[in-house]
């Protein structure tokens, strides 16, 4: 049997443990495959699509910021990147037609809003209209969360995802310190906090007591915010865990196997992150 190969792209890449969490479910289950980090320019997607039909390339994970701008090349797009719009993995089905799909939403539910009771009763706020947005739009809409605004930087890419999602409150960037005392659940989708690049320029002084603030970042471990909301025993999740779920559903999708999320796993990854 040949060899597979399978990659993540993305603009950064170098951050993305992607690789150390395939390759060593390829060890595990004896497969013989590969997956790496191929770090592309936005015009050489199409190169990357072709490169799937061709079969030099058996699947592809997709990160910042091509979650979209992947789209045009694909042939479908299935489930959840069909309802969001936002693909994060690609693969050929038996038609050798080129299917985008999603599971950042399975990410966020399985790690995350199945942790959290009376989410019904949550006033929810996203932060950030990027390629990860989408999904945490519909993870919290499939969840029974009603109640979703949402904040940008840049006001017209949060009002471009609210014809999408017409139940979205959207709110102006300069407001955020102030209206951060509002919600029952902030979930950060910016790449703010990420290593090595920018993070929030205030702390999260104002918050609930009971507040859940959820972080799409995963490396650092523990970013500024998530560090000082800790410290006021804020109930704080890093983005490892919905890192790990939306990986075990795109090994799933290429191999058919469900792989097991073990304490050895986990340990690698967050060994990789100290």
């Amino acid at each position: 049997m040949r060899k597979k190969f399978y990659a993540i792209i993305g603009d950064p890449i170098s951050h993305s443990l992607s690789p150390v969490l395939h390759n060593y479910w390829f060890n595990k289950y004896k497969i013989n495959s590969n997956y790496s980090l191929l770090n592309v320019d936005e015009k050489n997607l199409k190169s990357v699509s072709q490169k799937i039909r061709n079969k030099e390339l058996d699947g592809v994970n997709i990160t910042l910021p091509y979650k979209k701008k992947i789209i045009p090349f694909l042939d479908q797009l299935v489930n959840d990147a069909h309802s969001t719009g936002s693909v994060n993995t690609i693969f050929l089905d038996k038609n050798n037609n080129l299917i985008g799909e999603n599971t950042d939403v399975f990410g966020l539910q399985a790690a995350y809003l199945k942790e959290i009771t009376n989410v019904e009763k949550k006033k929810a706020l996203i932060i950030g209209a990027g390629g990860v947005a989408p999904s945490v739009i519909f993870a919290l809409s499939k969840s029974k969360i009603n109640n979703i605004s949402l904040i940008n930087r840049t006001f017209e890419k949060a009002i471009f995802l609210k014809k999408k999602f017409n139940f979205l409150e959207i709110l102006e960037w300069k407001s955020l310190s102030a209206q951060i005392s509002k919600f029952d659940i902030i979930v950060n989708a910016t790449s703010l906090g990420l290593k090595n690049s920018k993070d929030f320029e205030f702390d999260f002084e104002n918050v609930k007591d009971n507040l859940i603030y959820i972080d799409t970042i995963y490396n650092p471990i523990q970013t500024k915010t998530i560090k000082f909301l800790s410290k006021k025993n804020i109930r704080t999740f890093n983005g490892l865990d919905m890192f790990i779920y939306q990986g075990q559903k795109s090994f799933y999708l290429w191999n058919k196997i469900n792989p097991e999320i073990s304490n050895d796993l986990v340990n690698l990854l967050k060994s990789k992150l100290s």
